[in-house]
């Protein structure tokens, strides 16, 4: 009997490949969604009627009512420089991720930099990074004077690779800047292990990744100091701003002097009435900046939640489209924070139709998406960098061989994920519905559906 039992199964398991072999072979794929109709049908890109046609919910969030009040007061206080509003959106970020200090500063670029300073990083030294980023990461050790030196992605999780980071450690090591891209966390508990191991510090860029974790700790708090941005597009936007945050009292107050030109403060002290104790530049941030802050920290807690729902939510829909292959996180991450929402284009399964015109057949479905980053580690500022007056006088010629750094510097995951493969959506998308989830998953279906339509238009 029980025999019996599974030779029907696999005869109804066998019947249904079969039927949707059918389907397909003739243009009508099964949909993943029950009724399949918003899936079916012509492409938008080719005149049909979108998957979708409502709005998206805005970005950045704002709430008159509530958020407004805060703001207003300061302004009307005339306080507007750093002041107590500054101090307590960074008692309460710190509060946030279990750090033991924060710094607010004018961005995230900045953040880096003045992290890689007060680490004593710069000029004949290295710095590890991955080439899937945002160009802020590699700016920062440029302008200290340190090169940067790049390891390849683990394209499953669009991170840097852990397992290629010690073949590219030589004895101008200094530091390893992981960066935890789209909101991604990075392998940290393993870049610590080797950072550990060649006695290397830990700068983490967080820019994208608010209240993300890893074993329930935040991401920015595993290294010696962790970068945010609070730049407009950011999952805590203020329009421009950044922060470091460590556990190193001394590292907080070197960098708290750094950002104001030097003056003594903390530990970081000089002789009575001898002024200015370190080199340092301006990177203080406004009180009105700070109250922006302040009122979108309150809904970052909630709106991270959503995001992870729907992600994984988005994700059990699209993995089952052939061709569509979205992120992978790492078993220890607890908490992501989606600033993007990525997957891998795989053009061979809708029948070679370009990644491009993908991009346009989904967008066309009222589902905006993009392409992301294009290939840092191969850019022509580095060659500019290296032509400078100061490179020149701090690194032998060998080193400044951009041919010969090219060669040493290839990254052909990260390539194919930026040049063939990786597709983004936005976070504030992840704020909608259940339903507007199903939109997106119904508009790739809509494309696979119709991949050989589109790709005979296209040539035309």
């Amino acid at each position: 009997m029980a025999k019996e039992r599974y030779l029907r199964r696999d005869f109804v398991k066998q019947g249904s490949l079969a039927t949707a072999g059918t389907l397909i072979s003739m243009g009508l794929a099964p949909s993943l969604f029950a009724g399949g109709v918003n899936s079916a049908g012509e492409p938008a890109l080719l005149g049909g009627k979108p998957v979708r046609t409502k709005s998206w919910p805005v970005w950045p969030v704002w709430n008159p009512e509530t958020d407004e009040k805060l703001i207003i007061e300061d302004i009307r206080s005339g306080i507007w420089s750093r002041g107590k509003l500054v101090t307590e959106f960074e008692e309460k970020w710190a509060k946030a991720l279990g750090a033991k200090r924060s710094l607010m500063v004018v961005n995230g670029t900045n953040a880096l930099i003045t992290s890689l300073i007060q680490l004593n990083i710069g000029g004949g030294d290295e710095v590890i990074v991955p080439p899937y980023t945002f160009i802020a990461t590699v700016a920062a050790v440029l302008a200290t004077g340190a090169i940067p030196v790049f390891v390849d992605v683990d394209p499953e999780t669009f991170q840097i690779n852990p397992d290629k980071i010690e073949a590219k450690i030589t004895p101008r090591t200094r530091a390893i800047i992981p960066v935890h891209i789209l909101g991604l966390p990075a392998d940290m508990p393993r870049i610590m292990a080797i950072a550990k191991k060649h006695n290397l510090f830990v700068i983490e860029d967080a820019c994208q990744a608010h209240l993300a974790e890893i074993n329930h700790q935040k991401v920015g708090t595993f290294g010696h100091a962790g970068c945010f941005s609070f730049q407009n597009s950011k999952n805590l936007p203020i329009g421009e701003g950044g922060a470091i945050v460590s556990n190193d009292g001394e590292f907080m107050d070197r960098c708290y002097s750094y950002h104001n030109y030097g003056n003594p403060y903390g530990t970081v002290v000089g002789a009575i009435g001898a002024g200015t104790v370190i080199p340092g530049t301006k990177l203080r941030i406004t009180e009105y900046q700070a109250a922006i802050g302040l009122v979108q920290l309150v809904r970052l807690d909630g709106q991270t939640t959503t995001r992870n729902i729907n992600a994984e939510y988005l994700k059990s829909k699209i993995r089952k489209i052939p061709g569509i292959i979205p992120y992978k996180l790492y078993d220890h991450v607890t908490k992501a924070a989606f600033h993007l929402f990525p997957f891998r284009y795989q053009k061979e399964k809708f029948n070679n139709l370009s990644r491009n015109e993908f991009l346009k057949a989904v967008t066309a479905e009222g589902v905006p998406c993009s392409n992301g980053y294009q290939t840092l580690n191969n850019m022509p500022f580095l060659e500019n960098a290296f032509k400078s007056k100061n490179f020149k006088k701090m690194y032998p010629e060998k080193m400044l061989d951009i041919n010969k750094y090219n060669e040493q510097n290839k990254c052909p995951a990260n390539d194919r994920l930026c040049n063939e493969e990786a597709v983004w959506i936005s976070q504030n998308m992840l704020l909608g519905t259940k339903s507007d989830m199903d939109d997106i998953a119904m508009a790739i279906e809509k494309v696979y559906n119709n991949a050989d339509k589109i790709k005979s238009k296209s040539k035309k």
